[in-house]
């Protein structure tokens, strides 16, 4: 009213104008020099003035949560079980919820079986349908897709580059490490690991396994306490002649056991013949009194 709120925004205006110079004069040499704490107070809350970068010598810092074409998770080359491998087990669940349908995925199968196998023979995103909203990143079972912070994809042919195959797709796990920390770390303790969900439920199946196996195993028996007595040197004589003493004892005690056993081994045989033979001996008797009843009776 009466052209107040006109000069209000002008003031605010001008006070910006200025302020902006008065940041850059704080840390001109810093920037100059290309100091990237003087680029990341610029970009923050605490930041005055007009926020005019010289792009594309300066860019901004993109938030981590910001979207763009997503990408396909890699392991990383250094990995110890599954260097390179990909993360997509060729689902569809992306191209499913996909709102543009900008995704086709081509599910690999095995040469000599022909079934299919848990892998992405060819993957496709058209870069100009897509319009980044991230519902693949976010149905994905496998934290296999991510959205990407690269925003410089312009190009004068459309039909061939905007089309992005795998090898155009795939990143390592450790780039999305880099753009995205926090997220990176939430999701490998919700998933119990930074590995793959699968081979995270098959070490949890093995350790399981182990575990039980551990638990059904017998326990050792107890060793039994052995006392020793002390000796004076004199006696180590008597000694050393009393356990021999008690270690032949012991032997001819061993032998004396085999030999029993070797007796009672050799007559076991003998006697259950014998019994066999008395048995088949009392069945033929029976057998004839009853026939010999038989004919009687009918006589």
């Amino acid at each position: 009213m009466y052209g107040l709120g006109i000069l209000k925004g002008l003031g605010v205006t001008i006070r910006h104008f200025f302020n902006s110079y008065i940041e850059d004069l704080r840390g001109a040499g810093a920037k100059l020099l290309g100091d990237e704490t003087v680029f990341r107070r610029r970009q923050s809350l605490d930041s005055i003035g007009i926020f005019t970068v010289q792009y594309p010598d300066e860019k901004l810092a993109v938030p981590e949560r910001f979207r763009f074409v997503p990408f396909l998770v890699t392991e990383d080359a250094d990995h110890p079980e599954r260097p390179g491998h990909d993360w997509c087990t060729s689902c569809g669940i992306c191209a499913k919820v996909c709102p543009p349908q900008c995704i086709w995925i081509v599910r690999g199968e095995d040469p000599v079986t022909k079934r299919p196998i848990p892998e992405p023979e060819a993957f496709f995103i058209d870069i100009d349908i897509c319009m980044n909203c991230g519902y693949c990143a976010e149905f994905c079972p496998f934290d296999a897709i991510k959205m990407d912070h690269n925003y410089e994809l312009a190009s004068y042919d459309r039909t061939g580059r905007h089309i992005y195959d795998l090898p155009k797709l795939r990143k390592p796990l450790s780039y999305w490490k880099t753009i995205a920390p926090t997220t990176a770390a939430e999701e490998a303790e919700a998933r119990g690991g930074w590995d793959h969900p699968d081979v995270i439920k098959e070490k949890k199946k093995q350790a399981d396994a182990a575990a039980k196996a551990a638990a059904a195993k017998p326990a050792p028996a107890p060793v039994a306490e052995v006392k020793t007595t002390a000796v004076a040197p004199g006696n180590v004589a008597a000694v050393s002649e009393k356990a021999a003493d008690i270690s032949a004892e012991q032997a001819a005690t061993a032998r004396a056991a085999e030999t029993v056993a070797a007796q009672a081994e050799a007559v076991a045989p003998a006697v259950d013949e014998e019994a066999a033979k008395a048995e088949r001996l009392r069945k033929r008797e029976e057998a004839l009194a009853r026939k010999r009843a038989k004919d009687q009776g009918g006589g």
